[in-house]
Order: structure tokens, then C-alpha cells, then sequence
């Protein structure tokens, strides 16, 4: 069979002559050849155009994704399916102290500590995901515990082809943690005292009033009980002389009416009913003083003294005995109004005895200095200690520990007020041996 011949090119094939002749069937032929050519043409430079595109996003793609793990600080490496490391962030290499090229195929296991290996063989030949605490192995040793985080690295398909390892040092989370906890724990201050704040001001604008409104029905009991007093003074003076010129039948009615008894009874009524008023009015001036912020007549003042005096005080209106130690630094002083300042350190002696009440071996503490740049009065005792439901409220006027007669629950209250108006504060706390410890600061002034 004889092979029909190969043209030798596209004109021949399109039937050319020798002399480049063609019919018009055989130029239509062309013509197709030609269109064909100029449209595979056209297709390839657009399938060039698109290629070079395209290369050019995936460059784009690698640049970008190269730079995100290189900024990364936490460590990451990617692992093939044999444990073998492919790939490393540049935190990875700082951590191991070595070239890049260097860890490229080598196997992750021999860049752990020997004690961590097994732990980590687990994740790599499982291909499962988890986290887990590794040391690596560095040029200065094993590094410190890293928190690791194992996941599984998956193909098109679905396989398991390797993992991915990321982790970060756990002092540092351990650090970040701690920040955060402290963060919390100052939000949490500042909440209570911007609570207490506004609670205290609210009471004030409350109590102002109150104080105003009760000024003059003292008044009027006071004014009563100076005429009352003068009258009984009048009546028992025509008493007994009236029960001279009294007949038996006088005697006899002035029995019956108990008119003896009464005039006995008048004096210490008149006595009790001026001194409830005297404590309404003290009541009412330590209100009014702490509904207004008047500016206080500062003045320098010898800690030591005032300390040595407040406790006088304290310890004299107490019943039960108890050992008071002082402890003042020598030359201790500071600059702010010493009738206040005096009040607030008898306040806290005051309570400190009261809490000590009944006990055979009653201590109160007192001790101050310098702290922080401080004043520092403290005062301890080794009583009963502060409830939990009393530490929220202690501060908050009218509220007391005391049974009723023995405080109006007013004392802290004002020592906290008078301390905020000096720029200072007070705080609580109890003592890990038992009692409470009361904390003043000031600040030095002048």
C-alpha cells in the first residue's frame, strides 16, 4: 500500500502550484488555515496573559502568608506526615539558635528535650490535635516549658499528611495572666469606691436636710427642759413648805397622790430628757458638718501626742480593762485640722476596745509611721474580727455591730469622711491570728 505524501507546508497542503498559484476552492482553504492559525494565536496570548496573572497573585498569596508567619511571635512549625519538620517561623529558629536551612528535614523529635519526646511521638504518629507542655532542646540547654498546641494537617483529599505545632512560653501567659487578674482585681476597687463615693454623697444631700429640719424641734426640747427645770426647782420649794401648814387630811390626799414619789422622779427625768437632747444635737452637728465640704484649718501636728491623748480618752469611757501598747515613730508629724484628726484615732481605739470586751487577755495595738511616702496610724486588736457582711457596710452612717444604746453606728462613718477630707483613707482588714487591724493614712501636708 502506498503511503500518501506528507505536504511539505501549509501551502501545499492548501493545494498550491509550484508557482503559488491557487484555485479559489484551494484559497478558501487557506484562508480557514489562516483564520484558525491567528485564533490559536489570539488564544494563546490570552492563556499567557492569564498564566502570568495568575503567577503573580500566587506570589502576591506567598509574600503574603511568608510575612504573617514571620511577624508571628509565637513559635510554629509545619511537620510532614513522618515527623519531619518542612517548614519554620522565624520565632522557631530564634528558639533553637539555629540556621533555618539547618531545620528544614530535620525530624522534630530530635529537637525536643529527651524527657518531652514521648509526649510529643504521640500527636506526631497519631495525627491527632491536642496541647500539651514541650522543652526544646537549644544551643543553651532545654528551653523554658512551652505551652504547644497540636493540630493535624490535611491534604485534598482529606488524608493526614503532617501538623502544625504553634505554642508560646508559659511565663509569658503565666505573666499576661497575673496582669490581667491584677487589672481585674483594680477595676473591682475602683467599682466599691466609686459605689461608696456615690452612696456618701447621695446620704449627705439626704442627711442635710434631715439635720436642717431637726434643729428646731431641739430647740424647742431644749428651751422645755430649761423651764421645766426651773419649775420643778419652784414646786419643790412650795412643797416642802406647804407640808408644814398641811392638815391630816392634806397629808393623807398628798399620800394618795403620790406627790413625793412624783417630785423624786422629776429630776432624773428632766436630767435624761437633756441629755437624749444633747445627743440628738451631737447627732445632728456631726450630720451638718458632714453634708458640707468646708475647708479645714490645717495645722501642724505632733502624731505622738495626739495618739497618747486618743487613747486616754478611749480607754477612760471603757468599763472593761485591756492593755493598750503604743508605738509612734520619733519626730512623726503632719499638717490637717488635730480636733478632726484626734476624733477619727479615738473612733478606731473606741471600737477596737469594744471589740476586746470580754476577753481575759484583751490587746489593743497602736502604731504609726511613716509608709509610702505616708503618714500610717494602725490600730489592732485581738477580738472577734469582722464579719463578712460587716465589711461592705462598715462605712455607711447609721450602720453598727453595737447593741442599741451603745453607738448610733455614726463614728466610722465620719472617721471615713474626715480622712477623704484630708486627702487620706481608711481600710480594714482582718488579722490572720484573729481580731481586726484598722489602717489610717494621711498624707504629710504642709
Amino acid at each position: 500500500m502506498t503511503s500518501r505524501p506528507r505536504p511539505e507546508n501549509i501551502l501545499a497542503l492548501a493545494g498550491a502550484g509550484e508557482d503559488g498559484d491557487m484555485s479559489d476552492g484551494q484559497e478558501s482553504v487557506w484562508r480557514d488555515v489562516v483564520k484558525r492559525v491567528d485564533e490559536v494565536y489570539s488564544d494563546l496570548l490570552r492563556y499567557e496573559t492569564d498564566l502570568e496573572a495568575k503567577n503573580a497573585e500566587l506570589e502576591e498569596a506567598q509574600n503574603f502568608i511568608s510575612s504573617v508567619i514571620a511577624s508571628v511571635s509565637d513559635i510554629l512549625a509545619v511537620c510532614d506526615a513522618e515527623g519531619n519538620i518542612i517548614q519554620a517561623n522565624p520565632a522557631f529558629v530564634r528558639l533553637l539558635g539555629r540556621a533555618e536551612a539547618e531545620l528544614i528535614g530535620s525530624p522534630l523529635l530530635d529537637l525536643l528535650a529527651q524527657q518531652d519526646r514521648e509526649a510529643a511521638r504521640g500527636f506526631l504518629r497519631g495525627g491527632r490535635a491536642g496541647d500539651c507542655e514541650l522543652r526544646f532542646a537549644t544551643a543553651e540547654g532545654p528551653s523554658d516549658v512551652m505551652a504547644i498546641n497540636f493540630s493535624s494537617r490535611f491534604d485534598a483529599s482529606g488524608r493526614c499528611v503532617g501538623a502544625v505545632l504553634t505554642g508560646r512560653r508559659i511565663g509569658e501567659l503565666r505573666r499576661a495572666y497575673q496582669a490581667l487578674h491584677a487589672a481585674h482585681l483594680d477595676l473591682q476597687q475602683a467599682q466599691k469606691k466609686l459605689i461608696e463615693q456615690e452612696k456618701m454623697a447621695s446620704l449627705g444631700r439626704l442627711v442635710a436636710g434631715v439635720a436642717h429640719e431637726l434643729n428646731n424641734p431641739i430647740s424647742f426640747v431644749y428651751g422645755n427642759v430649761h423651764v421645766l427645770e426651773r419649775y420643778s426647782k419652784t414646786l419643790l420649794a412650795y412643797f416642802d413648805e406647804a407640808q408644814e401648814l398641811e392638815t391630816e387630811e392634806g397629808a393623807a390626799l398628798r399620800a394618795r397622790r403620790r406627790i413625793d414619789v412624783l417630785l423624786a422622779d422629776l429630776k432624773p427625768l428632766i436630767e435624761g430628757t437633756l441629755e437624749g437632747a444633747q445627743r440628738i444635737s451631737e447627732i445632728v452637728k456631726n450630720l451638718r458638718r458632714l453634708s458640707f465640704n468646708r475647708a479645714h484649718e490645717a495645722q501642724k501636728i505632733d502624731v505622738a501626742r495626739i495618739v497618747a491623748v486618743a487613747a486616754q480618752w478611749a480607754a477612760r469611757s471603757k468599763k472593761h480593762p485591756a492593755r493598750i501598747a503604743i508605738d509612734v515613730a520619733p519626730g512623726l508629724t503632719l499638717w490637717g485640722d488635730e480636733g478632726q484628726i484626734h476624733q477619727i484615732v479615738v473612733n478606731l481605739i473606741d471600737n477596737a476596745l469594744h471589740a476586746t470586751r470580754g476577753r481575759p487577755d484583751a490587746r489593743v495595738a497602736v502604731r504609726a509611721g511613716m509608709a509610702r511616702g505616708e503618714v500610717e496610724i494602725v490600730v489592732e486588736d485581738n477580738g472577734h474580727g469582722i464579719s463578712e457582711a460587716a465589711f461592705d457596710k462598715m462605712f455607711e452612717p447609721f450602720f453598727t455591730t453595737k447593741t442599741v444604746g451603745e453607738g448610733t453606728g455614726l463614728g466610722l462613718w465620719i472617721s471615713y469622711s474626715i480622712a477623704r477630707e484630708h486627702g487620706g483613707a481608711i481600710s480594714a482588714a482582718n488579722r490572720p491570728d484573729g481580731g481586726a487591724v484598722f489602717t489610717l493614712r494621711l498624707p504629710v501636708g504642709g
